[in-house]
């Protein structure tokens, strides 16, 4: 493999993952004997070009090593189950992987995730279905509102649209301005403005938090690939596609990793 594009203290940084972590293959090899001595090992290889990433990122060898323990020990780790809706979901019902995500649309790395979520669902439509589950966080003024106008547009058939527009419209999201979000994708506005000052959908927003607390969530945004927490360094274009492919071999040889 050639790590040759990475800086002299990156590179320092992976032969301290190399010779201080283990391939998760179940060979009794740290990674980088795993690398030299078991060279049929995709999960090796894998592996590399993830700590490599990283590394390559500023992130130390010490961190790289927690990150990496963390996420492979979430494949072995009881799953979480979920109940979602079908019209806040995207993809096939019968997809081999559902993505949940727990979002808040006041929250500025929910914002920042979004884009790269979808754009990952949409790539993957075949194999991934994204359903998003709404957790209003109590720090956030407008989040309980906001929650309950996606709600809402959802049972007019338009969850995605007023999805987008609140996270487009993230920096003023007042009962007044949400209500002209709802005008604007030709929903009856004033209506939703009456709605905001009620307690509706307290019952299904508590269940979507209750879900999340058993789940063991702390903030959001928080993703789980098929139950499994996805720590939040992977929500990125490379290593969503990476754990996907992680996923996928995971389930197909029945919860465990392919023999090499």
């Amino acid at each position: 493999m050639d790590f040759s594009s990475l800086s002299p203290t990156a590179k320092r940084e992976l032969a301290t993952v190399f010779s201080d972590d283990f391939c998760y293959c179940g060979c009794p090899h740290t990674l980088g004997a795993c690398l030299k001595t078991h060279t049929p090992c995709k999960h090796a290889r894998r592996k590399a070009q993830v700590a490599a990433r990283m590394v390559s990122e500023g992130i130390p060898a010490t961190e790289v090593i927690l990150s990496l323990s963390t996420y492979y020990s979430a494949f072995h780790s009881p799953r979480a189950q979920f109940k979602v809706d079908d019209r806040m979901c995207m993809g096939s019902a019968g997809a081999p992987v559902t993505v949940v995500e727990f979002s808040d649309f006041e929250c500025p790395y929910c914002a920042k995730a979004r884009p790269v979520l979808e754009a990952f669902a949409k790539k993957h439509a075949q194999q991934v279905r994204f359903c998003y589950l709404p957790f209003p966080l109590a720090m956030h003024p407008n989040a309980k509102q906001a929650a309950q106008a996606a709600l809402w547009a959802r049972d007019q058939g338009k969850f995605w649209q007023m999805h987008d527009a609140l996270f487009e419209n993230q920096s003023n999201l007042k009962p007044e301005a949400i209500a002209a979000l709802a005008t604007s994708l030709g929903l009856d506005g004033a209506k939703l403005a009456a709605l905001l000052k009620t307690d509706a959908y307290k019952e299904e927003l508590d269940g979507y938090r209750g879900q999340g607390r058993a789940a063991g969530i702390s903030g959001t945004p928080s993703v789980y690939f098929n139950g499994r927490a996805l720590d939040l360094a992977f929500v990125e274009p490379e290593m969503l596609s990476h754990s996907l492919e992680d996923e996928l071999e995971w389930s197909a040889n029945k919860n465990a990793w392919a023999a090499d």
